[in-house]
């Protein structure tokens, strides 16, 4: 047997026994982070409050909106301070980016250091088909396309007829970048989360889900706040999800880091976004009530700040 075929066989029995414990299940929750700004760099106690509390709820997974604080620096230092925190919760812990994790960190030498950055963040926390922590949760990562090999961010997971995916998309105009010449690292994002997109909701009709929950940084139906002739990064995303939302039967849920209406799903047709704020919230699933998705309020905790 082939060393592709064994890594296979691995993945789906690993698939099939994290799966009993919730698959069966029309009702469960997820707990989503966003993290504040913090006045000390070096404490962590807001995630560390944070993960405390969603190991000690009943959640089938959570989902971290970044890696690091937006105020905290690029450094490996910092990223791996913080992979030792997601590493020790007894949950399943998910990371979807934020733009303050590499599109907006610093220039190094006068250059933009968002493509390395992007680049080490991925060999850190997507290095293999499992989520972070003691619950490990089998995903699928774009990065198992050939072509796309360079996109392990990009991952997706089910429970029940409900199917979960993140996207980079980072707030700052999906980090396109106004220059002379290829905007490489945006085009080829762009030509990959589009791939990917198509990829989950073909999944999501096969599957006869449900309901779609997208994990992203930014709203991509905001409309971007432009200078100039600057162009709109989410004009083609925004395009193709209310093309693939209009042919899907189900809720799709979008939850960014945009946060401005706290505890309340906006609606337009059958897509909802909501803004995480910054603290831990609670997002409950009904999936055999016309309400599926709902955000428990108290569960969302007090921070410093919002990004």
């Amino acid at each position: 047997m082939s060393r592709t075929a064994i890594k296979t066989l691995a993945l789906c029995l690993a698939m099939w026994q994290a799966a009993p414990a919730i698959a069966d299940s029309a009702e469960f929750s997820f707990g989503v982070i966003t993290h504040a700004r913090t006045s000390n760099p070096e404490d962590n106690g807001a995630l560390q409050s944070a993960l405390e509390a969603t190991d000690s709820d009943n959640l089938a997974f959570v989902v971290i909106q970044g890696v690091k604080p937006p105020n905290v620096g690029c450094t490996d230092k910092a990223y791996l301070r913080q992979k030792s925190e997601l590493d020790g919760a007894r949950n399943g812990v998910i990371v979807s980016l934020a733009a303050s994790d590499w599109a907006r960190c610093p220039p190094e030498s006068g250059r933009s250091s968002a493509i390395g950055r992007l680049g080490r963040l991925r060999d850190l926390f997507f290095f293999d088909d499992f989520s972070l922590g003691a619950s490990r949760i089998p995903v699928i990562r774009q990065s198992t396309i050939a072509k796309f090999r360079g996109f392990p961010e990009n991952a997706r997971w089910q429970i029940g007829d409900i199917m979960f995916a993140t996207i980079n998309l980072p707030s700052n105009n999906n980090n396109f970048v106004v220059d002379a010449g290829r905007n490489s690292e945006f085009e080829d994002r762009l030509i990959a989360n589009r791939d990917w997109l198509n990829r989950v909701f073909t999944f999501a009709h096969r599957e006869k889900a449900i309901g779609i929950v997208l994990f992203s940084d930014s709203n991509p139906f905001s409309s971007a706040r432009l200078s100039g002739n600057q162009r709109d990064g989410f004009a083609e995303t925004r395009k193709l999800l209310s093309s693939l939302a209009a042919k899907f039967p189900g809720k799709i849920l979008v939850l960014h880091n945009q946060a401005s209406r706290p505890d309340t799903i906006a609606w337009n047709g059958n897509i909802g976004e909501y803004g995480v704020p910054a603290g831990w919230t609670k997002v409950n699933i009904a999936s055999r009530q016309a309400k599926v998705f709902s955000i428990e309020p108290h569960a969302t905790q007090s921070a410093e700040g919002h990004r």
